[in-house]
């Protein structure tokens, strides 16, 4: 392959595009092509078809990366694209067929998410699930500083329950190459749920950052495109 992979980067729940910020400026400085896509966080099926089309509009291989439920989301939407050469789960769900992000993080103790979660109720009988505010910091992003955790809050995008309860589809995981990347003190996807997964999926490599939050991308740019990079150049 000739062709330097576009990044596209899918950002989970309770996060928005911007939360890449860090790893697009490490990313750039490799003259590479990278797009931080809009994830609903409607519906997995919806999201999936989202992505799709954003990696159908794309000339060239594909790198696809995904935050924390955003892991599932580019799991579900690569549909037979060719184009797509890895997966990189950053922090990030890479669930098997017919699971659920919620069942497979309720399997392993850890996760205080439930506890920290504002759910506000959609005309449509759905429901959006917000991090309380004054608990954001402490559950999401605890290794950012509290001006910056304070205003991710605030900007912080929800999760439709519907995207929690559906079931994933085939997985991309079982034929892609994929890079595991994730932190020790995650209080929203648990330790061994990480290792478990990343050992599922045969990951070329599995990368564990001490100290660090489920807020990987924002507080761990750096660690966080180096393990992107290695991707990038084993299909580039």
């Amino acid at each position: 392959m000739t062709t330097s992979p576009t990044i596209v980067l899918v950002h989970g729940a309770f996060a928005e595009s911007a939360s890449w910020n860090g790893v697009i400026t490490r990313l750039r400085e490799h003259d590479l092509s990278v797009i931080a896509a809009a994830n609903p966080l409607r519906s997995l099926s919806g999201d999936a078809d989202v992505v799709a089309g954003l990696v159908s509009s794309l000339d060239g291989p594909v790198v696809l990366v995904g935050h924390s439920y955003g892991g599932q989301v580019i799991s579900n939407a690569v549909r037979g694209d060719d184009r797509v050469k890895a997966l990189v789960f950053v922090a990030a769900f890479a669930p098997e067929e017919g699971e659920s992000i919620a069942e497979l993080s309720g399997r392993f103790p850890g996760s205080t998410l439930g506890d920290t979660l504002n759910p506000v109720p959609l005309p449509d009988g759905s429901t959006d699930l917000y991090i309380r505010q004054e608990r954001y910091h402490a559950q999401f992003a605890a290794d950012l500083t509290p001006e910056r955790a304070a205003l991710d809050a605030v900007t912080q995008r929800p999760l439709n329950d519907r995207a929690l309860h559906e079931k994933s589809g085939p997985p991309a995981w079982r034929d892609l190459p994929s890079w595991f990347v994730y932190p020790e003190l995650d209080f929203n996807i648990p330790l061994a749920a990480h290792r478990f997964m990343a050992e599922r999926a045969g990951a070329r490599e599995q990368v564990e950052i001490a100290g660090a939050s489920h807020a990987l991308p924002a507080s761990q740019p750096t660690a966080v495109a180096d393990v992107i990079l290695k991707a990038v150049q084993t299909v580039a």
